[in-house]
């Protein structure tokens, strides 16, 4: 078994258990910094990162290596594993007939570990040689108010960073003061490349980078605001979190002792608005779609892929499953989600350019039966907080707006308000994971005396707890899920539609 590390990529060319493995083909010691990226986790390295060592190996984008950063307490972990291993890593693709499919990544060519040394990572983007911050902090991670839309000045970090002379703690305090100090130095800005998944995410990044920008330099943030770029994207990859058994499974199978390897499914989508402050990668030669409004990609894939996941995540875990292929096998769980997907999601689309939206609907649950990847409905019903009001909640806002069908998103969220009570159908704690764990879990604890208490919460559902035609289908869910339970609750609202 062979360790990674540049100075033993030729033993591992050479060993025969690797021998299926794509290795990086060209020089890394030439690769120049030109993206330093915060947010180093699994989606990154299956994604961007991937993309730039495609590009990497075609002989391109020799001037636009990565440099990761860390901002928070567990990404030390990261730091750690991609030092040891001179920020190699390996990528695995896991198709559905069980086939692997790997390949070590050597675009990640440095790493800096925020709270150790901030300047260092405030001087790493204020290099003239960088020309692109991109971002995947997550959901919640733009410190954005769910229902208002407003970047939140309250927050401890962001507090500390706009009331304390001591260096920014936060990714706001750090890219901020990379662009004050290139500004002052004369230094053309870099862009602010949001690959979160959120809508509009290089508006919502221009809102909270601007936002903490005004609060505090009023001048600087006008700087910004007339010289930054924030391109838009759509970014699709079910990327599960790495467990112990995949770190055994690459050692047997190929060789490889790999402290931190990604796993990932064989699809790929990245769709990026191309504008672009100071240059960009050649991004053309690659897997990456090049367009001027990401939107309807945004939509599809926001409504479709990713409120579908949260459809069948509380369903799926109070039904007695772990891992969503397991669930989504289960044909009364697939016909939910395709049904919510056509009679709902589908009506609130704008027409997507080169897509053929019933093929993608028909991948998508492919996607999610895939075996091979393994990835945990836990994870799905994580955040929940975050996710439900931006994914699904547009949809019935929609489709209660056009007098269309909201029976099926009403069910989820009423899946979601019973998973939250945390308990399931066998009287088991459920581990609630959300930054709003206490709010959600008393709200949804208190059903037997007011059974709209979960949907009153105003900054996560706004107005809806007010409308008739949605408190009614919730109602019905809702009560069905506690009197029947899950399994026959799906049965019973499939057969009204029918």
């Amino acid at each position: 078994m062979t360790l990674l590390g540049n100075d033993r990529l030729a033993e591992l060319a050479a060993a025969p258990a690797s021998a299926g493995v794509v290795l990086p083909g060209y020089d890394r010691s030439g690769i120049a910094v030109g993206i330093v990226h915060f947010g180093v986790g699994g989606f990154h390295r299956a994604h961007q990162a991937k993309v730039i060592d495609d590009l990497l190996g075609q002989g391109l984008a020799r001037d636009w290596g990565i440099c990761g950063v860390g901002v928070m307490p567990h990404d030390l972990r990261m730091k750690e594993a991609l030092a040891a291993q001179d920020g190699l890593y390996t990528l695995v693709e896991k198709h559905p007939d069980g086939r692997r499919e790997a390949r070590v990544i050597g675009s990640i060519v440095d790493y800096l570990y925020a709270p150790d040394n901030p300047n260092a990572v405030i001087e790493k983007m204020a290099d003239p040689a960088v020309r692109i911050v991109s971002l995947t902090v997550t959901e919640g991670g733009y410190n954005i108010h769910p229902v208002t839309g407003e970047f939140q000045l309250d927050s401890s970090h962001v507090r500390h960073d706009l009331d304390s002379d001591e260096a920014p703690a936060s990714v706001f305090g750090l890219v901020v003061e990379a662009l004050r100090r290139r500004r002052d130095r004369g230094i053309a800005p870099f862009t602010i490349m949001s690959c979160d998944n959120l809508q509009d995410n290089g508006h919502v990044a221009k809102r909270a980078f601007r936002a903490f920008a005004t609060a505090k330099d009023a001048e600087l943030s006008s700087w910004i605001a007339e010289n930054v770029m924030f391109p838009n994207s759509m970014v699709d990859r079910i990327t599960p979190v790495t467990t112990d058994a995949d770190r055994a499974e690459i050692a047997e199978q190929f060789g490889i002792e790999d402290a931190w390897p990604v796993v990932c499914e064989p699809f790929f989508q990245w769709v990026l608005q191309d504008t672009f402050t100071a240059g960009r990668p050649p991004y053309e030669e690659s897997a990456v779609q090049l367009v001027t409004d990401v939107e309807p990609y945004e939509l599809m894939k926001l409504r479709l892929l990713n409120a579908s996941h949260q459809g069948l995540c509380y369903f799926g875990y109070l039904m007695g499953y772990r891992l969503v292929h397991d669930a989504t096998r289960d044909p009364l769980i697939a016909e939910f989600l395709r049904a919510y997907m056509d009679r709902e999601a589908t009506p609130t689309l704008k027409p997507v350019p080169g897509i053929d939206l019933e093929a993608y609907k028909s991948q998508l649950i492919e996607r999610f039966s895939n075996p091979g990847v393994r990835d945990t409905i836990a994870r799905l019903c994580a955040e929940s907080s975050d996710r439900i009001p931006k994914w699904l909640v547009p949809v019935v806002r929609e489709q209660l707006a056009s007098g269309g069908e909201i029976a099926l998103s009403a069910a989820i969220v009423a899946s979601w308000a019973r998973y939250a009570e945390g308990r399931d159908e066998q009287g088991a704690e459920i581990d609630v994971v959300d930054g709003l764990k206490e709010r959600v879990m008393m709200a949804a604890g208190q059903y037997q005396d007011n059974p709209h208490s979960f949907i009153e919460d105003r900054e996560l559902f706004g107005d809806l707890s007010d409308q008739p035609r949605f408190v009614e289908a919730y109602d019905r869910a809702l009560t069905l899920l506690h009197s029947v339970g899950a399994r026959d609750t799906l049965t019973a609202i499939l057969d009204e539609l029918s």
